[in-house]
């Protein structure tokens, strides 16, 4: 078998499938893996989840311009972006407040320009009940979100580091909607059998 024809029949086949899945991974869908407890119960740790990464518009590599941008992030999507604070780490939390909206903290309640946000993703534990009872403290009153860019939360309100400690997220930096988990790990489990999480499989991320 000559140079050419290997070639032809192994590595330019290789090559081929190692270009497409480059270009699915960077414009069409990434795969992430969840690890921390901040956005329980809708994601647990140890969930492989796929995010949608054209959703928001193809993103052009090093630029801030984006193509065929179909929607911007809405509240209650579930996102996941390159972290203000620290560039080489992505972050997943849930839409709150967009560019405009005044968001405000009391207890276990979030408000959107004055009014109640419906809010089925929250999670409160009753063992903190203590410090949602000092009502609205800093940076958690009157919170108004500039333009282009996002409030976010974890669902797990009680353990999550996000827009109330270190701030907005710019649109540009949001890499995808989350929208299914396709595997589940559970490492704390006893046996095989058990760490694998069958019924978490092709969930809808809501």
């Amino acid at each position: 078998m000559n140079k050419r024809k290997i070639y032809k029949e192994y590595v330019e086949p290789i090559l081929i499938a190692i270009l497409i899945a480059l270009f699915i991974r960077t414009f069409i869908v990434q795969a992430f893996k969840i690890p921390s407890s901040s956005m329980e119960p809708t994601l647990q740790v140890g969930d492989h989840i796929l995010v949608s990464k054209f959703i928001y518009g193809i993103k052009i590599p090093f630029t801030q311009k984006k193509l065929f941008q179909w929607k911007t992030p809405q509240r209650g999507d579930t996102i996941v972006f390159i972290y203000p604070k620290d560039p080489s780490k992505d972050f997943i939390k849930r839409v709150v407040g967009v560019g405009g909206d005044r968001v405000d903290i009391e207890g276990n309640k979030v408000y959107i320009n004055g009014k109640p946000m419906e809010d089925p993703w929250g999670y409160y534990d009753s063992k903190n009940e203590w410090r949602r009872s000092l009502g609205p403290i800093g940076p958690f009153e009157h919170v108004v979100v500039p333009k282009d860019h996002l409030f976010v939360l974890g669902d797990n309100r009680d353990n999550s580091q996000d827009s109330r400690f270190w701030g907005f997220v710019n649109v540009n930096e949001v890499k995808g909607k989350a929208f299914i988990i396709y595997f589940s790990w559970d490492q704390s489990a006893s046996n095989l059998l058990e760490k694998i999480r069958w019924k978490r499989f092709l969930k809808v991320i809501y």
